[in-house]
């Protein structure tokens, strides 16, 4: 299958650190062992140059059968994977044969002496450029981007409590950038909220259940005055509008700066999950769209977790079994069919978002989402 890669925003200032790893075998971290899945690739090349338009994921699967096993080949920890160090343009990846290792030094011009890959990792380095600028990201920012704080996802226990809008000043019914407007319901310690309006409903593939809403994202507003004694309504004003808002839209906190800077990797315990829903309502999904599955935060899901996608096997008649008229015949379920991986890269609660990396087969509603074999 053929990898996709993207461009993601920029990561943190600091050079990525390195540990040998021999084999199937990694020095003496918290990762889990790696399997058989992941192994060099029989044609991964000598060395790699990083230039400008890499990612993560490409470098991964030059070298790796499974992009979702850098982690693992370069040894890195539970916070590492969180809170990556970076590989930046100009630097050489080198694949030691001989040691079944990646590393920044040429093969032979390293080691303990012994035969042996040194275990000692390379100390971070701030880098002239700062702010990790130019860093390698993990996949690009062009097709998920949007997504990153719009459009929304609201679960069930958030519609039911959001404050909304009740009134607006002088009753306009166009709201624009610097206008007032007066909203009811309990506040949390946030200043700036968003505002959106219910639209698609996520229900779970599995049990029917409700899960969320996809809603339209309206704009931005800002809390001017709560309100006081003998007051129902608090005071807002709009930062922006990307749609028409009015009376009757709800608010929800503004969401926290979204990770960027995060490493594909297996997720942190098993997944179970079904695709929920493909973003923009079409029947099946292709490479590089968005997908929603059912499983978040509470069910081990975080962003870079790579998950790989099947098709339900489905069920047959057992041609060797007798039925009158054909009915009544035993069924035989068939396997489920690998088409394709997903990274997961913005997690709620109980459901999360992932962009199709590569594909086989379209992608439908209800297929099966589990972690890497």
């Amino acid at each position: 299958m053929k990898n996709f890669s993207t461009v993601m925003a920029h990561a943190a200032a600091v050079a990525l650190l390195a540990c040998a790893v021999s084999g199937a075998a990694v020095a003496q971290t918290d990762t889990a062992t790696p399997s058989a899945a992941c192994a060099f690739r029989p044609d991964a090349p000598d060395k790699h140059v990083v230039v400008k338009r890499d990612t993560l994921w490409d470098i991964s699967g030059k070298f790796l059968r499974n992009p979702w096993c850098w982690p693992q080949v370069w040894g890195m920890n539970r916070d590492e994977i969180r809170n990556p160090h970076w590989i930046y343009p100009g630097q050489v990846i080198w694949f030691d044969r001989a040691r079944g290792r990646l590393s920044f030094n040429r093969p032979g011009e390293d080691g303990d002496g012994r035969g042996q890959p040194p275990l000692t990792r390379l100390s971070p380095q701030v880098r002239s450029e700062g702010n990790g600028q130019g860093a390698v990201p993990s996949i690009p920012a062009g097709a998920i981007e949007p997504y990153l704080t719009q459009p929304l996802v609201v679960e069930a226990d958030e519609l039911a409590g959001a404050p909304r809008i009740v009134a607006s000043q002088e009753g306009r019914f166009y709201l624009g950038k610097g206008d007032r407007v007066y909203v009811h319901g309990a506040l949390t310690s946030d200043t700036v909220y968003q505002v959106f309006r219910p639209g698609t409903v996520l229900r779970d593939p599995q049990t029917g259940k409700v899960m969320a809403h996809e809603a339209a994202f309206l704009g931005s507003v800002k809390l001017v005055t709560p309100a006081g004694p003998g007051v129902d309504a608090h005071t807002f004003q709009v930062v922006d509008t990307v749609r028409e808002m009015g009376v009757g839209d709800l608010l929800v906190p503004q969401p926290p700066t979204p990770v960027r800077n995060y490493v594909p990797h297996a997720p942190l315990q098993p997944v179970d999950a079904r695709v929920m829903s493909i973003y923009a309502g079409v029947t099946y999904a292709g490479q590089s769209q968005v997908v929603t599955v059912n499983r978040g935060a509470v069910d081990g899901l975080d962003v870079g977790a790579v998950l790989q996608l099947y098709h339900v096997g489905k069920t047959v008649a057992d041609p060797a079994s007798r039925g009158f008229l054909g009915m009544g015949r035993a069924q035989l379920k068939m396997p489920d069919e690998q088409n394709g991986s997903l990274f997961i890269f913005r997690v709620f609660k109980n459901v999360s978002y992932g962009l199709i990396m590569t594909v086989t087969a379209p992608v439908q509603v209800g297929d099966v989402v589990k972690s890497p074999e």
